[in-house]
């Protein structure tokens, strides 16, 4: 589905998504590259914003690249190896956002509640460990959905309702019984979503708690402000995926999922680099030092 039917809006539509997809790819790869760059910063918190920004790059780039193409030669149609690779890698980079999220929640957990111990505990071997974690059960969970979209036998003149091959749509096609698809799609949606989100909400409330024990106001607004945009980007991207995700079975209206779709498959990618980069004095020195660098 077009996210707009108006031909005058198609090049307006063509610029305003070709745009937003350079200047996501462009800002996260920026952080990576100031971040590598500066020794400063090679800790287990810049470590993991490394890894959800290439997340956040691949995680665009199933998408976006896709509806420019459709735009530009007014085609909607995709094929079902590539409809199905397309929700494959999805799944993927999205299940992965989701966990690098949850593991810096619990990253400035320890931060917080146990800065004695920091160094010990959040050790290089136990951050290489929770990123090859993440990208396993991401693995998991993308090859599940696969599994159950190959039971369609028939894909020809299918209409999804969105911008791209969704998952919870796909699975609503398969031919087989219905009860297992939706017992599936909540088990992997409980796995993948709701419960790095009860972790990162059980961290933020020993965060919390740490925090206004703080005597002095400094620290603690030294301590809320980093711990501000991470949170941000976190309500941002679990609120809408979680509703799109799990609300696809009830909602009757395909252009406000499409919106929503948007909002954690296109925003939320382009905006981390600008939540993390304008509250982070560290990474603004670094992008000034690799700026200064390169010229």
């Amino acid at each position: 589905m077009r996210i707009s039917d108006d031909p005058g809006l198609q090049p307006i539509l063509f610029g305003l998504f070709l745009s937003m997809y350079l200047v996501t790819v462009l800002g996260n790869l920026i952080i990576i590259l100031a971040v590598n760059s500066d020794s400063n910063l090679h800790t287990p918190m810049y470590f993991f914003l490394c890894n959800l920004s290439l997340a956040d790059i691949c995680f665009i780039s199933t998408t976006v690249p896709k509806m420019i193409v459709n735009i530009q030669t007014h085609s909607k149609e995709i094929i079902y190896v590539g409809c199905l690779t397309q929700m494959s890698f999805l799944i993927l980079f999205g299940c992965m956002d989701g966990l690098l999220l949850t593991v810096m929640a619990y990253d400035r957990f320890v931060a917080v509640c146990h800065p004695l111990h920091y160094s010990l505990i959040m050790n290089p071997r136990l951050c290489g460990s929770l990123v090859c974690l993440s990208l396993l059960i991401s693995l998991v969970d993308s090859q599940a959905h696969n599994l159950i979209a190959l039971q369609i036998i028939y894909f020809k003149d299918i209409k999804i309702s969105n911008f791209f091959c969704d998952p919870a749509q796909l699975l609503n096609l398969a031919c087989f019984n219905t009860f297992i698809n939706n017992i599936v799609m909540y088990f992997v949606g409980a796995i993948s979503g709701l419960l790095p989100i009860s972790g990162i909400f059980f961290s933020y409330y020993k965060i919390i708690f740490s925090i206004l024990k703080i005597p002095s106001k400094g620290g603690r607004y030294k301590a809320f402000s980093t711990c501000g945009s991470h949170l941000s980007v976190v309500c941002l991207f679990y609120g809408t995926a979680i509703g799109v995700y799990l609300g696809s079975a009830v909602s009757h209206s395909p252009r406000s999922t499409a919106v929503a779709s948007l909002i954690y498959t296109v925003v939320t990618p382009m905006l981390n680099p600008f939540i993390y980069s304008l509250r982070n004095k560290d990474i603004k020195r670094a992008v000034k030092r690799l700026h200064r660098r390169m010229l």
